[in-house]
């Protein structure tokens, strides 16, 4: 049996003493607990929290999210349990309930959303809030690469006090998702916050707003936004956790999730050398893992489209991406990755298209594959649809680790549909983000060209020459990814007027 704690609260002296040892907290952190603490041994509601600690004052539940985050953080991730769709209990104290451990943990990212609570007032409401709660974990479970615990588990809590560390461990699960709605007269308020549940430590969180009316868009945004949002947050969470392990018990995922985030878009080629070493030992560890293949020749095609490597250095892993589409396999980020290879390496738009379109219908919220979808249309002048997969991956996630390789694809799709000035601004976005990576340079020397900005297009010229002197316009020409007539026209006289050597 654990050592019971004691918690002593004077709240004249705004004085908190937990096994006899004063603890520092903030003044809304101290109300929340006093409160708590008054009503121990019942559930008090996130409304009766949020009425009574901020005094009828219109906040977002996220305000007292953060404050139950730092109580945990102080008093231990067990000393106040969720009480999903309704609110918190103080569990200092007293003797914890025997927890049956579930099964062990998978070995991808594993999620369980909490039902959530309903902030409206109006309990007929739960409904809605139920139906909210049920649309995303639907959502969610099309994330390939993502385990989300069916809805029928998860709304097996509702109304229980549970410790988000004992929900882990009774469905096998490394994160928690918890949410709730409020009401202020016509304007519904959902708020989401992503926690790892061993550690009741906060990851992520947002919130959204929108009218009754408008509750079925309301409940397409959410959804999207979630799931759009917590597949680069747990791949990067997942990748934290993968480092801190000791270094000689790596397998090939854990490799994997060391080399993600090197491959994010970088101008530092010795970052993606890092990466393709990395994902080769991945390889020979399980020569059966899809992931550690796809990603092995998706860090050629970054390599390559920072012109950091020659195409030809890809030759030996191409026909790995071939494999993994006619191994008929429906993971989306395994489909994406192999379509933009089999593009960029080895001019195969066409077919990369029908790929990247199969990984969308797995997964349309991946903001992974909708960027790489943009760039495939690019390639083959299809720029309206390139520039809707655009779109809709910055509005689902405009703070994605890989925004900039999105933001990019949108240089060549504004330019195809005539819209150069934006198409430059945008890019030079990313040119600041990424001074040395290739694509960029290519794409600004071309705009700047087009725009009559001779200099800075001859600038952009001298920068590719320094990454990689061996680049000629014939070799460009042989080598770009590009199928629309004009772009290689363009790709020709541009690099010509700045001095990129014939070849």
């Amino acid at each position: 049996m654990p050592a019971m704690n004691t918690l002593d609260i004077d709240a004249t002296a705004r004085e908190v003493r937990l096994n006899g040892t004063q603890v520092s907290l903030g003044a809304r952190a101290f109300d929340v607990l006093v409160h708590l603490e008054a009503h121990s041994g019942r559930v008090v509601s996130k409304q009766a929290l949020l009425e009574t600690v901020w005094g009828g004052l219109a906040v977002e539940e996220g305000n007292l999210t953060v404050q139950i985050s730092a109580l945990r953080k102080l008093l231990g991730a067990k000393a106040i349990a969720t009480v999903p769709g309704v609110g918190y209990k103080l569990a200092l104290g007293g003797g914890e309930a025997a927890v049956h451990d579930g099964p062990a943990l998978p070995g991808v990212p594993s999620l369980a959303v909490l039902p959530f609570a309903n902030l409206t007032g109006r309990p007929e409401q739960d409904y809605l809030v139920d139906g909210i709660t049920t649309e995303l974990i639907g959502a969610l479970t099309r994330i390939s690469g993502l385990f989300t615990i069916a809805a029928t588990s998860s709304f097996a809590y509702k109304g229980r006090a549970v410790q988000l560390a004992d929900v882990g461990r009774e469905l096998g699960v490394r994160y928690v998702l918890e949410g709730s709605i409020q009401q202020a007269g016509g304007t519904l308020r959902i708020s989401v916050q992503l926690v790892e549940a061993a550690t009741a430590r906060a990851i992520w969180s947002d919130r959204f707003s929108g009218t009754m009316e408008e509750i079925f868009d309301l409940q397409d945004r959410l959804t999207e936004s979630v799931a759009a949002a917590i597949e680069p947050t747990l791949r990067a969470a997942e990748a934290v956790r993968s480092r801190e392990k000791p270094q000689h018990d790596l397998h090939a995922y854990d490799l994997c999730l060391q080399a993600e985030p090197l491959m994010r878009f970088t101008s530092k080629p010795e970052h993606l050398g890092r990466a393709i070493a990395i994902l080769h030992e991945a390889v020979a560890r399980d020569p059966d893992y899809a992931m550690a293949r796809a990603m092995r020749f998706y860090a050629y095609t970054i390599a390559a489209g920072g012109r950091f490597i020659p195409i030809s250095d890809a030759a030996p892993v191409l026909p790995d991406a071939y494999a993994l589409l006619d191994s008929g396999t429906r993971d989306a980020l395994v489909l994406t990755y192999a379509a933009h290879s089999i593009a960029f390496l080895d001019h195969g738009a066409e077919q990369a298209l029908g790929a990247i379109q199969n990984a969308k219908a797995v997964n349309p919220n991946s903001v992974a594959v909708l960027g790489s979808s943009g760039w495939i249309h690019a390639y083959l002048g299809r720029f309206e649809a390139g520039y809707e997969d655009i779109q809709r991956a910055l509005r689902l996630n405009p703070l994605d680790p890989n925004t900039g390789f999105v933001r990019s694809a949108m240089g060549p799709i504004l330019m195809g549909l005539g819209r150069v000035e934006e198409a430059v601004a945008l890019v030079e976005l990313s040119y600041h983000e990424a001074p040395t990576y290739g694509s960029t340079l290519n794409i600004l020397l071309n705009g700047y060209w087009l725009l009559g900005r001779t200099e800075d297009s001859k600038r952009m010229a001298a920068e590719l020459l320094r990454i990689n002197p061996n680049i000629t316009v014939r070799g460009t020409l042989e080598a770009t990814p590009y199928k629309y007539p004009p772009f290689l026209q363009m790709f020709r006289d541009a690099q010509r007027a700045c001095g990129i050597p014939e070849g």
